[in-house]
């Protein structure tokens, strides 16, 4: 679906991806685990084609993607169906089988009743399921999800991250998605990337992908297992960055 090989974008004299590379299989959830300011929103731009890079390769086998940018970013002035919606009616669908698709998923985004609703008017989970919906209704293949709940308080980023886990199931697309949350990467995920601190490299990698589906609670042994390698290649990481740091 995606395969990307020393991958490289710099600002002037700012290395931001230090060469990356790996893949993304057809339907397979990957999440790019990385600190904040390694550069990870600057990675999907560069794959969605909204900045250049300098040097490697994006071999892409798509020909169009869904993009929850941080925060979602829904338009103030308009109602949760008329910013969903806005994807669709940019695409010149008609606004009969824009209400209708919109229609189809209000419920298992839990809007139903809040349609007419302004963003301003909403819970802040709302608001992110709404830009979610927004994303997945463009019908796109493959889905890139930025820090899609970064912004909210503990106790709703994991009500959210369990929901969307469950609705990953449903949507069957292939989605890749930037986080610096350990826990939000492995609820959502099947493998998880580790990048290393700017400019941003492979650290690792770890497949998180259980038979039982007890095994992804937060509070089973292989989920603390999991968490507790995620760390180790984080720390790794870290040692790598900083010895490179000292050779220069």
């Amino acid at each position: 679906m995606l395969r990307v090989r020393s991958l490289h974008k710099r600002y002037g004299d700012l290395e931001v991806l230090g060469g990356i590379d790996f893949e993304l299989r057809r339907r397979e959830v990957l999440a790019l685990l990385g600190p904040s300011g390694c550069g990870k929103s600057t990675l999907f731009r560069v794959l969605l084609g909204l900045e250049d890079h300098n040097a490697g390769a994006i071999v892409s086998h798509f020909d169009s993607a869904g993009y929850l940018p941080q925060g979602g970013l829904l338009f103030s002035w308009k109602t949760v169906r008329e910013n969903v919606e806005l994807p669709l009616a940019i695409q010149g669908i008609d606004q009969r089988t824009r209400r209708k698709v919109v229609d189809e998923q209000l419920e298992p985004f839990g809007l139903r009743g809040f349609d007419s609703r302004y963003p301003q008017e909403l819970s802040g989970g709302m608001r992110q399921r709404a830009a979610l919906l927004r994303t997945v209704v463009t019908g796109a293949p493959i889905l890139f999800l930025d820090e899609p709940f970064g912004a909210l308080d503990t106790i709703t980023r994991h009500r959210l991250q369990d929901w969307l886990a469950a609705l990953i199931q449903e949507l069957d697309r292939t989605m890749l998605l930037v986080t610096h949350d350990l826990e939000e990467a492995l609820v959502l995920s099947e493998r998880v990337i580790v990048l290393t601190q700017r400019p941003a490299s492979v650290a690792g990698e770890i497949l998180f992908k259980p038979e039982d589906a007890e095994e992804k609670q937060r509070t089973s042994k292989a989920f603390r297992d999991a968490k507790a390698t995620l760390l180790e290649t984080i720390e790794k990481g870290a040692h790598k960055t900083d010895d490179q740091n000292r050779c220069i």
